[in-house]
C-alpha cells in the first residue's frame, strides 16, 4: 500500500485528479531519542541536588513494573511518578520549558522532518514528555502543536490539590530511597509509597497524571489511523526504548513498518527495522524505499560491511549521499536472536544520548 501512496504523491498530475480519496504517506515519531537526546524529566528532576539519583531509582522500578506486566501501569508512567518529588522539590511548570531550552536536535532530524515534508508526508510526535519540552521540540522541528500528543502537567495546579502530608512522605522516603539496593529492595519501597501511604493521603500517582507511554503510545496511532482514514499498515513509526514497543509491536502486527533507532534490549525485539547511526537522516533511506522496503533492508545487511560503494550508488538517496559512516540497517523480522542488533544500538546509543541511555 506504501508504493501506491508514494507513487502518487511523486506524480505530476496530482493536481488534476479528485484527491476526495486520497491522503498522504503517515509517519509517527518518538521525541526523546529520535529527535532530541535530552531526557527532559531526567534533566528537569536533576534541578534538585539529589533529582538525578531518584529519577534513576525510579526509572529502574518503572522497568520492573513493566517487566512484571502490573496491571493498570504503562511503560514511561514513571513521568507520573515523578510528580510527587518535582512538587516537593519546587519544581514549577516553567523550569520544562526552562530546561528544554538546553535540548539540542538529534544530527540530521531537521533535514529529514524538511525533507520529509516536501515529499508530501504527514508528520506527527508521539512523546511520554511532558508538553513544555514535546511543544519546544515541535517548534523547533516545524512540527505544529496539533500534530503533537505528549503529557500535560500543571504543576502550579497540582500543588494546590496536593496536601503537605505528601510533600512530607516523599521527602521522608529520599534518603532510603538511595540507599536501596537491588530490584526486590526498590521494588518493595516503592510499590509501600506509591500504592499504599500514598493512597492513604488521596494521591493516586496514577490518576493524577495521564502519561503517552506504553499502550497510550499505541492508542494515538490509532487515533490518527482512524482520523486520517489510514490504515496502520500504511503508518511508519519510530521510537528506541520501553515506552514505545507497544506501538512498534502493534504497528508491525498490522504489517505496517515500525524502526527502532538506536534501541535498548527492551524496543529492539518489537520493530520491524533496526536503524543504528549518529544522523537521522539515513532513515530516508527507509522512507524512500517503503514500497520493497525489506528487500531494500536485506541488501543493505548484504553489502555494508563489503561493499560501501555499492551503497552510496544504489541505495542511497541525495540526502544521504554526502554523510559519513554508514548507518546499520538490520531486518528484524527474519531475526530470533536480537543480541547482535542491541549491541550495535546500545553503541550509538550511548554515543547519542550520553547519561540518558541507561535509562529503560
Amino acid at each position: 500500500m506504501f508504493s501506491k501512496i508514494l507513487d502518487f504523491w511523486n506524480t505530476q498530475i496530482f493536481d488534476l485528479l479528485p484527491q476526495s480519496n486520497l491522503h498522504k504517506p503517515i509517519i509517527c515519531f518518538d521525541l526523546e531519542g529520535p529527535l532530541s537526546p535530552q531526557d527532559n524529566a531526567y534533566e528537569v528532576m536533576a534541578e534538585s541536588s539529589k533529582g538525578r539519583e531518584i529519577f534513576e531509582k525510579i526509572s529502574r522500578y518503572d522497568d520492573l513494573l513493566t517487566l512484571d506486566g502490573r496491571m493498570g501501569y504503562e511503560p514511561g508512567d514513571t513521568l507520573s511518578l515523578i510528580v510527587p518529588f518535582l512538587l516537593a522539590y519546587g519544581i514549577k511548570t516553567s523550569d520544562i520549558s526552562r530546561v528544554s531550552e538546553r535540548a539540542t536536535i538529534i544530527s540530521g532530524a531537521k533535514e529529514l522532518i524538511e525533507r520529509l515534508g516536501r515529499e508530501g508526508w504527514e508528520i506527527y510526535i508521539i512523546s511520554t514528555s511532558y508538553e513544555g519540552h514535546a511543544y519546544n521540540i515541535g517548534r523547533k522541528l516545524g512540527i505544529p502543536r496539533e500534530n503533537i500528543f505528549c503529557t500535560e502537567l500543571n504543576l502550579e495546579e497540582k500543588r494546590k490539590k496536593t496536601g503537605d502530608d505528601v510533600i512530607k512522605l516523599v521527602l521522608d522516603v529520599e534518603k532510603r530511597l538511595l540507599e536501596t539496593k537491588g530490584d526486590e529492595e526498590l521494588k518493595e519501597l516503592l510499590d509501600e509509597l506509591f500504592f499504599e501511604e500514598l493512597l492513604r493521603s488521596s494521591y493516586d500517582v496514577l490518576s493524577e497524571v495521564k502519561v503517552i507511554g506504553g499502550g497510550r503510545k499505541l492508542d494515538a496511532v490509532l487515533e490518527i489511523s482512524d482520523r486520517s482514514k489510514v490504515p496502520l499498515d500504511e503508518i511508519l513509526v519510530v521510537g528506541d526504548s520501553i515506552t514505545d514497543y507497544k506501538m512498534l509491536e502493534g504497528v508491525k502486527k498490522e504489517e505496517g513498518v515500525s524502526v527502532v533507532f538506536n534501541g535498548n534490549e527492551y524496543a529492539v525485539p518489537y520493530a520491524s527495522i533496526g536503524l543504528a547511526t549518529t544522523d537521522m537522516r539515513w532513515l530516508h533511506v527507509i522512507t524512500s524505499n517503503i514500497s520493497d522496503i525489506f528487500e531494500m533492508v536485506d541488501l543493505w545487511e548484504e553489502k555494508r560491511d563489503s561493499d560501501s560503494e555499492f551503497i552510496k550508488c544504489n541505495l542511497s538517496t541525495d540526502l544521504t549521499r554526502d554523510v559519513g559512516e554508514l548507518p546499520y540497517i538490520h531486518n528484524l523480522m527474519r531475526r530470533d536472536n536480537f543480541d547482535e542488533v542491541i549491541e550495535i544500538h546500545k553503541r550509538y546509543r550511548e554515543m547519542m544520548r550520553g547519561l540518558s541511555a541507561k535509562l529503560g
